[in-house]
């Protein structure tokens, strides 16, 4: 089966290429913007024709797209979530070789939810900001673009290489800073949040799974429980060994002193006061994975100790 993966060098994309390789029966080609890709190609400036030409001739009978932005402004975001898969499904549709496409969505599509509930693919989104409403429109390109194609609707991924910027990744870095420092408390804002974490290389297996099925529409990737974020930072001390305190400040995110995985605030661009939380989904996030299951075959093997010890062996290593 030959694959083309876009994205390959972001942070699922490396661990999708992993999962890809490990298969003998896939023949692995990297399409991106680095260096270190098969072949360069910016899908945010580059043509449908272009890209057309480049699928006729490699005929792939998988098309893997994992790649995006996650920070950047409304016109940013736009372009290089929802133009580029403009692109992707336009060169498709003109290509012969009838690629399968298995693009990776988000869960911030979805947008706040109920505490306490799981959200299905059939909830009606409504994202609470830019990137959620970027890959929204990426959504419904693909799934209007009558092409043989799967969404994953990715929730919160986790494990080795998760970005220092995202609130796990802040979280080990303040303890890291803390533990070198010798500091006994640690002060913490924003833990309230509950979100639904995810392994990236369970999310690598659903993506494989996905290549090889025939299931379309919508199908959520997450671990189907919420875990609030500060009984995760009380399993990262454990982990770490950090023997000091954990106190979280009062207040909503990043008022007292920036929150983990907020930015620091800026008066200038304050956030909507309707969704004070960054990625817009408010205090709750939790999958109904069924779907999964049922379509795919699929369910999460890694549990979120296991993601937070693989995070701290890399935060612990960083000078």
């Amino acid at each position: 089966m030959r694959v083309l993966l876009i994205g390959a060098n972001g942070y699922i994309g490396r661990f999708v290429a992993d999962r890809l390789l490990a298969d003998p029966a896939v023949q692995l080609t990297a399409l991106g913007r680095g260096d270190d890709a098969d072949v360069r190609f910016d899908l945010a400036s580059g043509s449908p024709g272009a890209l057309t030409r480049f699928l006729d001739a490699v005929h792939p009978g998988v098309v893997v797209n994992c790649a995006g932005a996650t920070r950047g402004g409304a016109r940013e975001l736009t372009r290089h979530n929802t133009v580029a898969v403009a692109t992707v499904c336009e060169a498709l549709r003109r290509s012969g070789c009838g690629a399968r496409l298995v693009q990776i969505g988000c869960s911030a599509e979805y947008g706040p939810s109920q505490p306490g509930s799981s959200t299905a693919e059939d909830a009606v989104p409504r994202p609470g900001g830019p990137y959620g409403v970027s890959k929204l429109a990426a959504t419904e390109l693909v799934l209007g673009s009558g092409l043989d194609a799967v969404v994953l609707r990715v929730f919160s991924p986790a494990g080795p290489g998760t970005p220092a910027g995202s609130p796990l990744g802040r979280l080990a870095e303040a303890m890291r800073r803390a533990m070198q420092s010798g500091d006994g408390e640690l002060k913490l804002g924003g833990l309230g949040a509950q979100r639904d974490f995810v392994d990236v290389r369970d999310v690598a297996r659903a993506v494989h799974a996905a290549s090889l099925s025939a299931a379309q529409g919508v199908i959520n990737i997450g671990s189907g429980r919420a875990v609030r974020l500060r009984d995760a930072a009380a399993v990262l001390a454990r982990v770490a060994g950090y023997g000091g305190a954990l106190h979280e400040l009062d207040g909503p995110p990043g008022a007292l002193r920036p929150a983990i995985g907020h930015p620091r605030p800026d008066p200038d661009h304050a956030p909507p006061a309707a969704y004070p939380y960054p990625d817009g989904c408010g205090s709750w996030q939790q999958a109904d994975v069924r779907t999964a299951r049922d379509r795919l075959g699929w369910r999460p093997r890694i549990g979120l100790e296991e993601s937070l010890a693989d995070i701290w062996m890399e935060a612990a290593c960083r000078i």
